[in-house]
């Protein structure tokens, strides 16, 4: 049997901070907060939750994983509003312009896309 996902993990410096922008950011609640971690996801019997552990050397490059977030076609412009309003940040990461997704960071610089829905990337 193959392994499953369990936990995206994150390195955080202020892990309930950085749990709280992302249970906003997700619609997600904590599911369990220790003083060296805390895990959030949709639900306590959710497959795949995130989990925050702490760090303390600042984030110096380019995250070589992501996480990709969609919402609805429609929505989208007021989703990405919503989440530079929880603290995300634009970033560049040597994007074109012309790509169909827009890059931001969580208030801890860790990138992450806003990517456009699947219906309307199939043609």
């Amino acid at each position: 049997m193959p392994v499953r996902l369990h936990h995206i993990v994150i390195d955080a410096h202020d892990l309930p901070g950085l749990a709280r922008f992302w249970t906003q950011a997700l619609g997600w609640k904590v599911l369990s907060e220790r003083e060296r971690e805390v895990v959030i996801g949709p639900d306590e019997n959710a497959p795949v939750g995130m989990c925050f552990m702490p760090v303390t050397d600042p984030k110096s490059v380019k995250n070589r994983m992501h996480l990709d977030v969609t919402t609805s076609a429609q929505d989208r412009d007021q989703e990405i509003e919503r989440l530079l309003a929880l603290g995300a940040r634009r970033a560049d990461v040597g994007q074109t312009g012309a790509e169909s997704w827009i890059v931001l960071a969580d208030p801890e610089g860790n990138e992450f896309c806003v990517i456009r829905p699947k219906q309307t990337l199939i043609r």
